[in-house]
C-alpha cells in the first residue's frame, strides 16, 4: 500500500523529514561575510587647517564610532585624510562629512552651497571609497564673495614664526607688516580666508610681521612689484610661493645714481618720534657749480625711493628719474631729501585717528602735527644749513604716496609758509571718513600751493585708495579756487595700482610739473 503526503504537510514535520533524510541545511552568515572593511580616502582643499578634526557621520550604528559622533579621519599628508572602518554589506548607507575643530564647518561647493549626502552600499569584502571637498564653510543661499590665500613658504621659515599678509585693504592691515596672521593648513602652507566686496584691487606681500622679514624672490631679490589680485563675486582660492626672507638672504647690490649722502639717525625732540635715516640726492653740478643753490623736495618713504637694499617694495628709482631730467633740462636742478618711515608710520602720516584700523605704538592715527613739527622746525634747518638750498616756501616742496600722499596734502595747508609745491600721489583719501576732504573745505582761503593729485585705476577697494574719493579731493581743491591744469594737476593713471613700481613710472611727470626750468 502506497502512502502520499497531503498536500498542505505541515511545515515543521517537512523540516523534520528533510533533518531525519540528511538533507544539508544552508550555512549560517559568520559576522565576516555580513561586513565588508572599507577605506575611505578623502581629499580636502589646501586651506585646511592642519589640526582639522574631520568626521565622516550617519545614523547607521557603522558610522556613529567609539565616540558615537562619527568616525574620525586621520591626516596622511598632502592633502589626503584616510580612515577604514567594517560597513554592513548589501545596505544602503547614507552618510556626511563635517569638520568639528578647529571651528564647525560643512563641506559646500564652489557656490557655497551643502555637499549632497553621500552613499555607500558594500558588496566586496575590502573596499576603497574615495572623494574630494572642494571648500569649507557655512551653507549659504546665493553666491557669497570669498576669496581663499594659500602661501607655501620655503623650508627655511622658523616653524614658531607667524606669517602675515600685509596690504592695501583694511582687512590686510593698511600695510601694516603685521597685517591679517594667516593659519598654519595642509601641506605646510598657511591660509587665510578673508570676504572683500567684488572688484576689490588688492595690493600685498606676504611678511612674517616685520618689514624686515618680508618676502623676497627666490634669489634674495625684491619682487618686481607688490602682489595683485582682484576679486570677483564668488570663490577664489589664490595660491602663491614665498621664494624667501628678506633676513635669510643677501641684500640685494644696490646701485645708486648721482651723488648720494645720509644723515643717520636723525632724532626728533618729540618723545613720540623715533629717530630715523635721512637719505639726500644732489644735482649732477652741485660739486661744480659752487655759487648756485637749488629748490629742495622733501618725500616720504625715504628707504623706498633710491636704494633697492633698503626699499620693502622695490624703489621708485628718484635718482635715476631725477639724473636723467634734470640732465636734459626737463627739470630745474633740485636737491631731493627722503625721510625715512619708521613701525609708526601710519600715526605719523595720518592728521586723526582712525578706529576701523589697528592701533600702532598707542595709536591708531592722529601724529601728523608732530611729525610735520619735526620736519619744519628740525630736518628743513639742518638740511638748509648743511646745503645750498633756497629756502624760502616758494622753492620748497613736499611729495609722497598712499598715506604719505595724505600727509602731503595735509602737511602743506598746515604750513604753506614751508611748502608751496606738494606732489599728493595716490592719497588714503578715505581716512578718517575723508578727513582731508572735510579739511580742504573747511581752508578760510587758498593758499598759494601747487598741487599734484593722482590716482591709479587699479589702486584700491570701497574702504581704501579709490577713483571716486581722490575725486572728491579734486572738487574739494577746485571749488577752493584751484584751476585744473593750471596750480592744480589732476591725473588718473589708467590700470595704475598701489606700488612703487606705478609710482616710479609716474614720478618724472610728478618733478616736471612741480619744478620745471626757470623761464630763460
Amino acid at each position: 500500500m502506497t502512502h502520499r503526503l497531503p498536500t498542505r504537510f505541515p511545515l515543521l514535520l517537512l523540516l523534520t523529514l528533510t533533518a531525519l533524510t540528511g538533507c544539508p541545511k544552508p550555512p549560517t552568515p559568520t559576522p565576516e561575510q555580513n561586513y565588508s572593511d572599507v577605506q575611505f580616502d578623502v581629499t580636502v582643499p589646501p586651506e585646511t587647517p592642519v589640526n582639522a578634526t574631520l568626521l565622516l557621520s550617519g545614523e547607521d550604528a557603522a558610522f556613529k564610532g567609539p565616540s558615537g559622533q562619527g568616525l574620525e579621519l586621520v591626516y596622511q599628508g598632502g592633502n589626503t585624510f584616510t580612515v577604514k572602518a567594517r560597513m554592513p554589506k548589501n545596505q544602503l548607507l547614507v552618510y556626511t562629512i563635517r569638520m568639528t575643530a578647529p571651528s564647525e564647518q560643512t563641506a559646500i561647493d564652489m557656490l557655497g552651497n551643502a555637499m549632497p549626502a553621500r552613499r555607500l552600499e558594500a558588496r566586496e569584502n575590502e573596499e576603497n571609497v574615495s572623494f574630494n571637498v572642494e571648500r569649507w564653510g557655512q551653507p549659504s543661499s546665493g553666491l557669497q564673495p570669498r576669496t581663499v590665500f594659500v602661501v607655501a613658504v620655503p623650508a627655511t621659515t622658523p616653524p614658531d614664526d607667524d606669517i602675515y599678509l600685509a596690504g592695501n585693504h583694511e582687512l590686510l592691515g593698511g600695510w601694516n607688516p603685521a597685517g591679517v596672521k594667516l593659519y598654519k593648513a595642509m601641506n605646510s602652507s598657511y591660509a587665510i580666508e578673508l570676504a572683500f566686496p567684488p572688484e576689490t584691487s588688492l595690493e600685498y606681500k606676504v611678511t612674517r610681521g616685520d618689514w624686515g622679514k618680508v618676502e623676497k624672490t627666490a634669489t634674495g631679490a625684491e619682487l618686481p612689484t607688490n602682489r595683485f589680485h582682484k576679486t570677483g563675486s564668488g570663490f577664489q582660492r589664490v595660491s602663491l610661493s614665498v621664494g624667501s626672507w628678506a633676513d635669510f638672504s643677501a641684500p640685494p647690490e644696490g646701485e645708486l645714481t648721482g651723488k648720494i649722502e645720509y644723515l643717520r639717525d636723525v632724532t626728533p625732540t618729540h618723545t613720540l618720534l623715533k629717530k630715523r635715516d635721512v637719505i639726500i640726492w644732489l644735482p649732477p653740478d652741485y660739486d661744480t657749480n659752487t655759487e648756485r643753490r637749488y629748490p629742495v623736495l622733501y618725500m616720504h618713504d625715504g628707504q623706498n625711493l633710491m636704494d633697492a637694499t633698503t626699499a620693502f617694495a622695490g624703489e621708485w628709482g628718484v635718482d635715476e628719474t631725477a639724473h636723467e631730467l634734470v640732465g636734459a633740462g626737463k627739470v630745474d636742478a633740485l636737491i631731493i631729501v627722503g625721510i625715512y618711515n619708521t613701525s609708526d608710520r601710519g600715526p605719523e602720516y595720518t592728521q586723526v585717528p582712525d578706529d576701523r584700523y589697528p592701533e600702532v605704538d598707542g595709536a591708531n592715527g592722529g601724529r601728523a602735527d608732530a611729525y610735520g613739527q619735526f620736519i619744519v622746525n628740525e630736518l628743513k634747518p639742518m638740511i638748509d644749513g648743511k646745503y645750498r638750498t633756497k629756502p624760502e616756501a616758494e622753492y620748497t616742496g613736499l611729495a609722497g604716496s598712499s598715506l604719505g600722499g595724505l600727509v602731503t596734502m595735509y602737511l602743506g595747508m598746515k604750513h604753506p609758509d614751508t611748502f608751496t609745491r606738494l606732489g599728493v600721489i595716490s592719497p588714503s583719501v578715505f581716512w578718517g571718513n575723508n578727513d582731508i576732504v572735510t579739511k580742504v573745505e573747511a581752508l578760510s582761503g587758498k593758499p598759494p600751493l601747487r598741487i599734484w593729485v593722482d590716482i591709479g585705476t587699479e589702486e584700491g577697494s570701497s574702504s581704501q585708495e579709490t577713483v571716486e574719493d581722490t575725486r572728491l579731493l579734486r572738487d574739494a581743491l577746485e571749488n577752493k579756487g584751484w584751476v585744473l591744469d593750471g596750480d592744480l594737476k589732476y591725473t588718473e593713471v589708467e590700470e595704475g595700482r598701489h606700488n612703487e613700481a606705478s609710482w616710479a613710472a609716474r614720478f618724472g611727470n610728478v618733478l616736471e610739473y612741480l619744478f620745471p626750468p626757470p623761464a630763460p
